[in-house]
């Protein structure tokens, strides 16, 4: 992770200073302005690199900055009512603003020269290319419709791209020197701004640690073909991380001629990991690509998680605006996979909550749960981040939730975490919820789904719990929980002394079905002997004067030696 290379992470700070002297100051409205630059920078990189395999294979590409392109502002307003002599001067005036793509590139805007002129080129020509890079239909080009490019001065704007350019190279240099595919030093950079959106805790949202991420991608074990979604996607890391993992499983068993050995090796968390799909069919890459959909309600995580994808090879992603929670959003048994971090934002308004949604509650936490177990085809799997409080919260709708997990659904684990995983941008406690979707909604329930819950305390995941989180030698408990999960057996898991360990659906109905660790537990205590008091005080006289008789110590009058006399004849 960036934590291990300083230079990178300087570079990085240096960005956000300068937009931070230059006066943007909203953690979210800077992000959204940086964003844009590098997707700037990476779009010419990507279609340049396009362009040089197309050669080496012989086969056609057609760069998105080939041929000539006209503004939006410049375009021609046709009308229904034009006669065709007015449409064809129209479309002939509007030749004359034409300019050349090629201009809109990175490489080439970036010597313009004064800095001025810079801003108005990117500002009237390369931002508006940019929202009309997909077509009118696409997904991004409608959520960057209300986007504006507000840098507010050439002097910043020229900073900022010549900084820009250093984490490239940085990350090159990091990506040749290391092995690790630049797409994921990339999303190391990317996620190191993301984190200042978190900050303020806003609206409950905390960015997911990409460890967890890819812990939960390893749990679940999403295949080509799987439709995949995210309820609350935020910036789309689940999704990317959903895409990551399969693009690697097909790499690793069908053999991809772009994959060097190097880049298969286990990154600092365990995990085998990449983000080139080089290898795949065009069918299997279209197959993918259509299967990951993201849901927000924030207009600027929206496009925030679109242009994240992107950046990382996905053209077209399906990531949407919407509550996912509210009336207006009726979809339900769709996926195979949810993974989910959703926010932990207290209440919604009750007026606006979808009426499917049966618990009865305005806390989000609770109808998220309830709203992923909807959202799953049946025998589809979900994996969620929830607070803690969910697994043992006294009130009717908690409970409500957790029967429905463990009669509905095979609610196959739960994974405490501890609460330093999300430092430092909140202490909160939380927990992973793995199950899968047996009974629907309105089914009658012959039979309770889950047979037994696997429960793992994880006590450490290969950082630093502080606010620092700094990188640990080892991988913490994370291999373990994979390895452990994978090869759960309810006859021989029942040490519940242990890390881990299996409990009867019997038990947990038994206990009200409460969900957390510590009801099942078993303490250990172990019996420890100590030196009777008079032979510590002893061992403490003698530190403070060495080896002196009783005649010699009845002598001292006062200090820490007397006070510890009069102790020694007190226990006698």
């Amino acid at each position: 992770m960036l934590q291990n290379n300083p230079e990178l992470k300087s570079k990085i700070d240096q960005l956000w200073n300068k937009f931070w002297s230059g006066g943007i100051s909203n953690p979210l409205t800077a992000i959204e302005q940086i964003t844009y630059l590098l997707f700037m920078k990476r779009l010419d990189e990507l279609d340049q690199k396009k362009q040089a395999d197309a050669e080496w294979t012989d086969e056609t590409y057609t760069s998105k900055f080939e041929g000539k392109w006209i503004p939006p502002r410049f375009r021609a307003n046709l009308r229904d009512e034009d006669s065709e002599d007015e449409r064809k001067k129209k479309l002939e005036d509007e030749k004359r603003y034409e300019i050349e793509k090629r201009s809109l590139r990175w490489s080439e805007f970036k010597f313009f020269s004064p800095a001025d002129r810079m801003l108005e080129h990117v500002q009237d020509n390369v931002f508006p290319f940019l929202k009309d890079l997909n077509g009118t239909e696409s997904s991004f080009t409608r959520h960057m419709k209300n986007a504006v490019f507000i840098i507010p001065s050439g002097r910043l704007l020229v900073e900022a791209v010549k900084t820009v350019d250093e984490i490239f190279e940085v990350m090159e240099r990091d990506s040749q020197e290391k092995g690790q595919a630049f797409q994921d030093i990339q999303g190391d950079v990317y996620e190191m701004l993301l984190s200042e959106i978190a900050t303020a805790g806003k609206n409950g949202q905390f960015r997911t640690p990409r460890h967890i991420i890819k812990l939960i991608a390893d749990l679940v074990q999403p295949q080509l073909g799987h439709k995949i979604a995210d309820p609350a996607c935020g910036t789309a890391g689940f999704l990317l991380g959903a895409y990551q993992y399969i693009v690697t499983q097909l790499a690793v068993t069908v053999g991809a001629k772009n994959f060097s050995p190097l880049q298969l090796q286990p990154d600092e968390d365990g995990f085998v990991r990449t983000s080139l799909a080089a290898g795949l069919t065009e069918k299997a890459q279209a197959t993918l690509q259509a299967s990951l959909h993201g849901y927000d309600f924030e207009t600027t995580m929206v496009r925030l998680g679109l242009m994240n994808l992107m950046m990382h090879g996905i053209d077209e992603p399906r990531i949407d605006y919407k509550d996912t929670l509210s009336k207006s959003f009726t979809e339900e048994s769709e996926y195979d996979i949810v993974m989910a971090n959703p926010p932990f934002t207290g209440s919604i308004d009750k007026g606006d909550i979808n009426e499917n949604l049966q618990l009865g509650t305005t806390k989000t936490e609770l109808l998220f749960v309830e709203k992923i177990y909807r959202l799953l085809k049946k025998g589809g799997t979900a994996c969620v981040i929830v607070p803690q409080g969910v697994l043992f919260g006294a009130g009717l709708a908690f409970k409500t939730l957790r029967q429905l997990l463990v009669e509905r659904c095979d609610l196959k684990a739960v994974i405490t975490l501890p609460s330093g995983v999300f430092k430092p941008y909140a202490g909160v406690s939380t927990a992973i919820l793995l199950f899968t979707k047996v009974w629907g909604p309105l089914d009658k329930v012959t039979q309770p789904a889950t047979g037994h819950v696997w429960f793992y305390d994880m006590r450490a995941d290969g950082y630093s719990l502080d606010d620092k989180r700094t990188k640990q030698e080892d991988y913490g408990d994370l291999q373990d929980i994979v390895a452990k999960y994978h090869a759960r057996n309810p006859e021989i898991d029942t040490e519940r002394t242990a890390q881990c360990f299996m409990v009867p659906r019997v038990d947990i109905e038994t206990e009200g079905y409460d969900l957390s660790l510590s009801r099942y537990k078993q303490d250990v205590f172990e019996e420890v002997h100590y030196d009777a008091p008079g032979v510590i005080l002893d061992r403490l006289i003698q530190a403070e004067v060495g080896d002196v008789d009783e005649a010699e110590l009845d002598k001292v009058q006062s200090g820490i030696v007397r006070e510890l006399l009069e102790l020694r004849r007190m226990v006698g």
